[in-house]
């Protein structure tokens, strides 16, 4: 939750309300898989329409000159136990420590006992960072509530299954508490993983104070200091709060107040319309509230694909009470108090003349998350972030203030912006432990889905059309586009939810697949046979090969596929058929 809840965004610094999608890192050096272009997948011009954010504590990569690495052949050999001695013994006491114990410094730290590496991870706050304790998780566990009120509520949907039910009511504490205790599960699971691996968890703040050096306490302390042979920063990020807004966790709300679920307001107004903000308004549209939209671009849902939103605001906003204002900033929020509503001052968004003034119960503020780089001692080592991000290579290798690559130091997710999701943090993390351990990996940001939990589910993995349509114009291939609607689909028909539609975006001359866009019941499940598509390099003319179980949802992929119109054969033979 982009960040507080499913995705979010990528780029170098605090994320300033104009200009979301000009994060970016460094550029790639000449291979097929390199970083991806912040608003590759998202496409945010401004912090107002940032997505949700899902993905706190996440921040990768450490290593030096991979050079040095391969040309000492390096190689780690596993203790019978997991977590062995350190490679050089003596000389370090880690082969790798992690600052950061979110979901990509776990999925770091993980891979790393696989590959033999003795493994350290620093957290100062609770393990799970922001995904599991104030994001994707929690933030799930409210959407369960509100897909199963919505149904609930929907006597037609109910009827036409034949069933009768009376009004559907729910206990506010009952469902903050579903939130609170999932979340708590997931931090001891990944704790409990950790531990059983053998992984060492130390608590305090971590900093880097020299080359391969990190001191770890709490805060104003003389701490400890340890060496590791690498280092990773994993630290995430934290909601953005645009300037001229007071957040007093009550009436004025982050996403952070927002998943405790401490009131249901009559009427709440939600700045920004992108992931964090869609989720919310299921949320709290379910749960009875009125919702106001206020959106910084001309359009609400200003990072998916165009045609899929334009249906998804089609179901997901105009039958339900929400209304919206776009084009306009809130340029200052001011809490409830002394009996007063919550004041929020509208302005247009490029000429900055006052619009309107709204008099709400409460406001979330949705616009984004920041990276929480600060107190990480990079001055230490002559780094300098880019608008709070930490500056990196297609490797996660860190880059200092001259250009030059940092030995041993890497970093990943939320705080290199250059995808702030959960997962690819975590994909971020193993990558470079597949480094640090001798074998080079680059790993393809275009590969990497996001999906939006609303209902139904909104997903996605490439590039948007417009985006695949500027490229081929620049590249000089044509673009293909194929499309399937979930009311031709058993299973969804069955389900009474045939609102839906997967679109492709395609190469029609070699069959390569740019991008993949579904609106519909189980979306978020369904993009992945598309995402492991490019992420494998496999074209649609094989995949058109593919058997899919009948009546499944997974139909619709299969469909798409066969809709797509390849102009070559298939690019792989058919194997011979096996008896069985």
């Amino acid at each position: 939750m982009q960040s507080a809840m499913s995705l979010s965004l990528s780029s170098a610094s605090p994320i300033v309300r104009s200009d979301v999608s000009s994060f970016t890192s460094q550029a790639p050096r000449s291979l097929r898989f390199c970083g991806l272009k912040r608003e590759a997948i998202f496409g945010l011009n401004n912090a107002n329409s940032a997505f949700r954010s899902s993905a706190r504590l996440v921040s990768s990569s450490s290593s030096s000159s991979l050079n040095k690495v391969f040309s000492r052949n390096l190689k780690i050999s596993a203790t019978s136990s997991g977590n062995g001695a350190p490679s050089s013994e003596g000389e370090f006491d880690y082969d790798l420590v992690i600052i950061g114990a979110g979901v990509g410094g776990h999925g770091a730290a993980l891979h790393a006992v696989e590959k033999g590496l003795k493994t350290a991870i620093i957290e100062g706050d609770v393990v799970g960072g922001t995904c599991v304790n104030r994001g994707c998780v929690p933030s799930k566990a409210l959407l369960a509530v509100s897909g199963r009120m919505r149904e609930l509520q929907n006597e037609h949907h109910m009827k036409s299954f034949g069933l009768q039910v009376a009004a559907a009511g729910y206990d506010r504490q009952s469902v903050a508490d579903h939130a609170n205790n999932l979340a708590s599960k997931i931090r001891n699971n990944l704790t409990n993983s950790m531990k059983a691996l053998g992984v060492d968890i130390l608590t305090g703040v971590g900093t880097v104070v020299a080359p391969q050096k990190v001191k770890y306490g709490k805060a104003g302390s003389e701490g400890t200091i340890i060496t590791a042979k690498n280092i990773i920063i994993a630290t995430g990020s934290v909601p953005f709060v645009p300037k001229g807004i007071e957040v007093d966790g009550k009436t004025v709300i982050t996403s952070d107040h927002a998943l405790k679920l401490e009131s249901v307001p009559d009427w709440i107004a939600i700045v920004g319309s992108g992931y964090i903000g869609l989720e919310f308004s299921d949320v709290y549209t379910a749960l009875g509230s009125e919702v106001t939209f206020i959106e910084a671009l001309d359009q609400l849902m200003p990072g998916f694909d165009p045609e899929i939103g334009k249906l998804a605001q089609r179901v997901l906003i105009n039958p339900r009470k929400i209304d919206s204002y776009t084009g306009v900033f809130a340029s200052k929020i001011t809490p409830a108090k002394d009996g007063k509503p919550v004041i929020i001052e509208l302005i247009d968004a490029k000429t900055k003349e006052p619009k309107d003034t709204l008099e709400v119960d409460a406001a979330l503020i949705a616009t984004g998350r920041a990276p929480f780089t600060e107190g990480l001692g990079l001055e230490n080592i002559n780094v300098q972030t880019q608008r709070g991000f930490v500056p990196v290579d297609e490797r996660m290798r860190v880059i200092d203030a001259n250009g030059k690559l940092v030995p041993h130091l890497y970093c990943i997710g939320d705080a290199n912006g250059k995808l702030m999701l959960a997962h690819a943090a975590s994909a971020q993390g193993i990558s470079v432990v597949e480094q640090v351990s001798g074998k080079d990996h680059v790993l393809n940001h275009l590969s990497i889905p996001a999906a939006c939990f609303t209902h139904p589910e909104i997903s996605m993995v490439g590039l948007t059309e417009p985006q695949a349509r500027e490229k081929a114009e620049k590249e000089g291939f044509e673009v293909g586009i194929a499309k399937t609607s979930f009311k031709a689909n058993t299973k969804a028909l069955a389900e009474n939810e045939p609102e839906g539609l997967a679109k492709l975006i395609y190469r029609p001359d070699n069959g390569e697949i740019l991008g993949v866009h579904i609106f519909g019941l189980h979306a978020a499940d369904l993009i992945h046979e598309a995402s492991n598509a490019i992420a494998l390099g496999t074209r649609i003319q094989d995949l058109k090969f593919a058997v899919h179980a009948h009546p499944t949802l997974s139909e619709v992929l299969d469909e798409l596929f066969k809709a797509a119109k390849v102009e070559v054969d298939a690019s792989s033979p058919v194997g011979e058929p096996v008896a069985v």
